[in-house]
């Protein structure tokens, strides 16, 4: 979601990103300070059931995911290394939002429910299983994008809502929201599995392993 307003955000981020530039201030730092923030407000705040204070905190290390791309290409430092980072580390993010959401249904003293914390820590597997089922078919030549829970999306909506059942005392939304994630995280796995299938059969000359992808050039 973020990415279908790159561009304004873009224009918002853009000063302070040209002004830890000139601070002399790495994209790395900002991947890593990123990761740490996003996690540390998942971690302290989720499980307390002080939901929408750590929502804000975690937005607000977010858009580092943005800032740190920006100094990148701005200052030519983008490299396999920055792109290799950045993925990573967002995935330890994302784990520690969905993990302290589990932490948070798993304590007696706040959300007390072990039902919304199992299907919380599927959602969790789930989202890390699209991303891989997408990096390994990459790794093979083929493609595997799309589907109904995409990265950002799971990541503003789980926020978003979180934020708004807490400030409103509402936690039938983020149990919707999960419950949601959940099961479109699992299709979602399923279209791009099916996806990668349709691709190997439709080529078999180049289905085995020993075969290199066909040079897109050719």
């Amino acid at each position: 979601m973020l990415n279908r307003f790159r561009h304004f955000w873009t224009l918002v981020i853009s000063p302070i990103a040209n002004l830890l530039l000139k601070l002399g201030v790495s994209a790395d730092m900002v991947t890593l300070v990123g990761t740490l923030g996003v996690s540390a407000g998942a971690l302290i705040f989720f499980p307390r059931g002080q939901l929408w204070i750590g929502a804000l905190v975690i937005t607000c290390f977010v858009f580092s995911d943005l800032i740190d791309g920006y100094m990148a290409r701005t200052s030519g430092t983008s490299s396999k290394w920055g792109s290799y980072l950045d993925s990573t580390l967002d995935r330890i993010g994302d784990g520690a939002i969905f993990g302290a959401l589990v932490l948070f249904y798993a304590n007696s003293k706040a959300g007390d429910s072990t039902l919304m914390a199992s299907v919380t820590l599927w959602a969790l597997v789930m989202g890390a299983v699209t991303s891989y089922a997408r990096a390994k078919a990459e790794s093979l030549g083929l493609k595997a994008s799309g589907g109904l829970a995409e990265r950002a999306d799971r990541l503003v909506l789980i926020l978003v809502v979180a934020f708004f059942s807490d400030l409103f005392n509402l936690p039938i939304l983020l149990h919707i929201v999960i419950w949601y994630l959940a099961v479109a995280s699992t299709i979602t796995v399923f279209q791009r599995t099916l996806s990668v299938r349709k691709q190997v059969l439709a080529d078999p000359a180049n289905a085995g392993l020993d075969t290199p992808p066909p040079d897109p050039k050719s």
